[in-house]
Order: C-alpha cells, then structure tokens, then sequence
C-alpha cells in the first residue's frame, strides 16, 4: 500500500474487496460494545450559540435480523475456519438469537477478514468493555489461535462512580494477540516511581550527569584471570565483574566510586539518565480518558486519548508499517499512526464520522497531508449511488459540503435537514443559514416557497435549496423573488434563499454567505518532530 487510505462503507465489505491478504503489519479496534445506547456527536458551540449541539453519531443496538441470520448461516457453512463455527454454534445455544449473539455473529465475521488481511508478524489489540470481552476473548482464540494470545491489558479509564452496591466499572480490557509467536516488538518502559527512586538514587555528584546508584563490580562466578588489585584495591574472591581495559575506560570515564577506606570496593555509578526504566505491565493507569476540557477532545462518543494509541502503535509497528482501524470513529488511531510516522487505513460505516477524521486531519496537517478518500461522492454518479444506498447520509454529505451541520434526527425534520453558522458581530451572536438537501423524486418552486416560510418560522437569516437535478425556471423565480439579506459587519448583501446543485457543488461552488463558522471542534494543530524538540527542550 503506497498511500494513506480513508473509506466510508461497512468495514466488512471494504476488509473483504479492497483490503489485500497479509498486507496489514497492526490492527487496533474500538467496535461498539452492544449497549443499546444511543451516542451522540458533539459539535462546536460558536458565539454563544444555544441551539442543541448534538446528533446521533450511531445506535449501539444489535438485533437478531434476516441479515444476521444470513451471516449466520455464512459463517457455519465454510464462511469461517472450522473451531470458528464451533464456537459460534456453542454461543448460539448458549445466547439464543438475541441482541448479545448478534453482535457477536457481527464482529466474528470481521475478525475472520482482519485476521486475512494481518501480516505474519502482525499484531491486533481489540478493545473492549465487560459487556461483551469474555465472548469476544473465545473468539479471538478460535479464530488467532489461542497460541497467539498474547496480553490481556487492562486501562482504568476513570474514577469509581456509579452504584455503590457493586464494584465500581473503571477500566476497560484491550485483548492483544499476534497472528503468529513471531511479531513486531518495541517493549514499553515506564519511569520509576517516587519511592523507588528515593531509596535507589540517593547519590549525585552535581557534575551534571545527575543522580545514579552504586552497583557491584564483583564476578559472581570464580574467574582466575579477572583478579587483579586496582587502584589499590584487592580483588574480590571470584575476581572483577569487568576486564582491566574495561575498568580503565570506567575510570577515566568518572562511572566508579571510590570508597575512602582501602578495605572496601569500587562500585559502578548507574545513572538515571541512562536507565529505561521497568518494562512495562498489562494494567495502565496512566493515560487519563478524555475529559471536557482535554485539548484533544472533538466530541465524539467513545474518543480515546492519543496516548493510548500512541503506546500500542510505538510498541506493535515500525515507521512505514500499515495500521488498521476498521471502526475509526473519530480518527485517533489515524492521528496516532500519522504521528509516529505509519501508514494507516480508517475505515467507518457512518457519513459523520469520515466527516470529522478528514477535517481533524485538515485541523492538525493543514491540505499538505496525502490520503485517499473512498466511498465519498466524487462525481454526480456516486452522489446518486450514496442517495440509493442511504437517504440520510446522501443529506448528510450535502449539509457537509457547504460546512454546515447536520441535522439532528432522520425524520420530523420539517424541511430543516442541516445549519450553517455565521457570526452576525464581534461577541457573541449568530446567524443561521437553513439548509434543505432534495436528492430524489421531482423538484418544483413550491420546495422553494417552503423553505422561504421555514425561514421565517424559525427566524434565521438565510436559506439554502440543494438539489440532485437542475432548478427549474419556476424554482429560480421563486428564489429571485425570495428577498436578501444584509450581513450587519460590513452591509454586504446576499440572496435570502439560493439554490445550488450537487453538480456544483462537486465541482467546488459554494452558496453566497458570509464567512462561515466550522460546525465541529477544532482539533490541535499537529507538531512537527522539529517543532516538538524544541518545545521538549
């Protein structure tokens, strides 16, 4: 794979046509965990603004469909590996066909592809809550091989809350196998503790090279040719540790500590700096979950921190290797892989979630950043095939593509299928722009009249009519006849209502508005490697 890759479709049918076999070197998954919650996205609050600022991103709720069922039957009948069906046929008698077992038909068929498409030396961390792990765990072993497990990790994302009647749920489990015993490894230090250090590093010569601790030089082993005196001190019993050369280099290098009295021995200086500190463990308290007022912070349910990412990437990849994220959500793990200089592929099946990865990518790379997009309309054909394939995102990908907001619900819309935003001083107000997206069926002027009394109903300032098909004569006459409005910052005039369609907007029109407020938070602008040293120094 040469370049960066973002798709928007459901991860099975990208995994199965358009991901190769083994090209994949670490695979990191957040999946939905069968809550039967709704999640919502939420977006920038700009001057004030007190209109809700939240949409549905997905519903985590799975039933047992005609589809799963199909999927089902897939998988037992030579879709998957032998003990995958077993395992499968085990849980259905143990689940029945209900929200938990279709769930797990799901992810068992996805796993089955992201263990095709994984490297021989690659490595995949699938993270989840206790709602589902110890089902999801049995399919991991049946389909890497239990062979192949090789971490369970623990990250407390959270302080006890919650119902005191029970333990509290703090933390959240990551399951980490390989595709083979063979794979990438960069272990994990982390810095030693307070107390280790205040009873290890008790010494500092204040030469600049800071605190150390004194180690023995003796052989623990009898070595005839290592007892030598030096520096006026008798050998040990079993000899030195270290050669004479070795031990010269030493001293002229200021690691051995001398004691006054001749009757006891030298020890080597070991000093911190020069430590990696204790490998790492499988249970992270650390990383601190994103919070309200975490920079990073971009609204969408279920974000991760990067530095999460971050340790699973630096220590299962390589620079150039190719990380996976099959349900990218927000993009973390693209930012991350993007940080420590990977190549990645994001995929997700909802419209908004591609929407907010490109644009936190533009926030923190600027236009510079190379990637493909796929499965988002590049011409008037796949406009028309996103509108087959899914009404409400074809609405969604129209409301984005003049940077307004979506809207909130899929029906009861009345008329109002998205918001653009725009300030109307320097504080606090805005304005609104209404947009209404038509992608099918007949256009006529009275879908124009309509938007006009929308606008006035709800008190905005604007409208904007985007359409599949080209403006009728009497569409366009009912625009003309809609009135203007005038922007108070500079009396700059615009049509009250404008019509523009898909066509022109692919080909990079945009309405006449005043300039416009970017619906989602903003994401950190990225440090360059440069940048971050001399901010680390």
């Amino acid at each position: 794979m040469a370049a960066n890759a973002l798709w928007y479709g459901d991860n099975l049918d990208v995994l199965r046509e358009r991901i190769a076999p083994e090209s994949v070197d670490l695979i990191y998954l957040d999946p939905p965990f069968n809550s039967n919650r709704s999640y919502n996205v939420l977006f920038g609050r700009k001057h004030g603004d007190d209109a809700r600022a939240q949409i549905v991103a997905f519903d985590d709720t799975w039933t047992w469909a005609p589809e799963t069922e199909q999927l089902y039957i897939e998988m037992l009948s030579g879709g998957a590996p032998a003990r995958v069906a077993d395992a499968l046929q085990a849980m259905h008698g143990l689940l029945g066909e209900g929200e938990v077992m279709a769930y797990l038909v799901m992810m068992a068929a996805r796993l089955v592809e992201l263990h095709r498409v994984l490297k021989p030396t690659g490595s995949i961390y699938l993270h989840c809550d206790p709602t589902a792990s110890h089902y999801l765990k049995v399919l991991m072993d049946a389909i890497f091989d239990v062979r192949n497990y090789r971490s369970e990790i623990t990250w407390r994302r959270t302080n006890t809350h919650g119902d005191s009647k029970k333990w509290a749920n703090v933390a959240d489990t990551i399951l980490y196998y390989g595709k083979t015993q063979t794979v990438i490894w960069n272990p994990a230090h982390e810095a030693y503790s307070e107390e280790y250090l205040a009873s290890k590093y008790r010494h500092d010569d204040h030469d600049g090279r800071g605190a150390y601790q004194l180690d023995n030089m003796t052989s623990p082993n009898p070595r005839p040719n290592l007892t030598y005196e030096w520096m006026g001190h008798a050998p040990p019993a079993y000899g030195w540790r270290y050669d004479r050369t070795t031990m010269q280099r030493l001293h002229d290098e200021g690691r051995i500590w001398y004691p006054s009295d001749k009757s006891k021995r030298p020890q080597l200086k070991r000093y911190l700096g020069e430590m990696s500190g204790p490998v790492m463990g499988n249970v992270w308290t650390n990383i601190p979950p994103i919070n309200s007022q975490a920079a990073e912070r971009l609204g969408y349910p279920t974000q991760k921190p990067q530095a999460l990412l971050e340790r699973i990437i630096a220590a299962s990849s390589n620079e150039g290797d190719v990380v996976l994220d099959p349900f990218c959500g927000c993009g973390t793990t693209i930012a991350a892989a993007q940080a420590l200089d990977r190549r990645w592929i994001g995929i997700d099946v909802t419209f908004i979630a591609i929407d907010l990865v490109r644009r936190r990518l533009e926030d923190a790379y600027g236009e510079k950043l190379d990637y493909e997009l796929h499965g988002i309309p590049r011409d008037l054909g796949g406009a028309k095939a996103l509108f087959l394939e899914s009404p409400f995102d074809f609405e969604r990908w129209a409301v984005s593509m003049v940077n307004g907001q979506p809207n909130e619900k899929q029906v009861g819309d009345k008329g109002i299928d998205g918001v653009i935003r725009f300030p109307l001083d320097a504080k606090t107000s805005v304005g609104r722009c209404i947009v209404s997206v038509k992608g099918g069926g007949q256009i006529n002027p009275a879908m124009v009249r309509d938007l006009g009394g929308t606008i006035t109903n709800h008190k905005a300032e604007m409208g904007v009519l985007i359409t599949m098909d080209r403006a009728t004569p009497g569409m366009i006459d009912a625009a003309n006849h809609g009135g203007s409005y005038t922007w108070p910052i500079n009396e700059a005039t615009f049509p009250r209502v404008q019509l523009i369609t898909v066509a022109q907007l692919l080909k990079g029109e945009q309405p006449s508005l005043p300039p416009v407020l970017t619906p989602y938070l903003k994401a950190p602008r990225h440090a360059a490697k440069a940048d971050q040293l001399k901010m680390d120094g």
